[in-house]
């Protein structure tokens, strides 16, 4: 390896370049940790959610009596798109989870191989 003295202004600007086009590994370690927020944040939010399915499952009226009511209906209709939107939403969150989890597999492959051309993540 061979050192050259290079000027502050062109290191500077080289390393502004670096770093607009790289993410640093204190950045993913932060995606994961919202990532992982998010996840028990949902979590909680499905675990309300079917307790609220149960209560109304349990509350409901023997088939032989009348329907369901307009309020209680509106909180199932309810209930039933949190619950899809929850799901949606947990379904892409685990998604970005499993490809941030690649990425850093891949670094780490990279690492152990001793590629010489060796880049931060993009």
């Amino acid at each position: 390896m061979m050192r050259v003295l290079v000027p502050a202004r062109l290191r500077k600007a080289v390393r502004t370049w670096f770093d607009s086009r790289y993410i640093s590994i204190s950045d993913h370690r932060q995606d994961i940790r919202d990532a992982l927020w998010e996840v028990q944040t949902l979590r909680r939010e499905m675990a309300t959610l079917q307790s609220e399915v149960e209560r109304l499952r349990n509350a409901r009226p023997p088939a032989g009596g009348p329907g369901i009511g307009k309020a209680d209906k509106a909180r199932l209709d309810d209930a039933h798109r949190l619950a899809q939107e929850t799901a949606k939403a947990l379904d892409g969150v685990l998604q970005n989870e499993v490809l941030v989890w690649q990425a850093i597999d891949d670094l780490r492959a990279g690492r152990a191989s001793g590629q010489p051309g060796e880049q931060p993540c993009a």
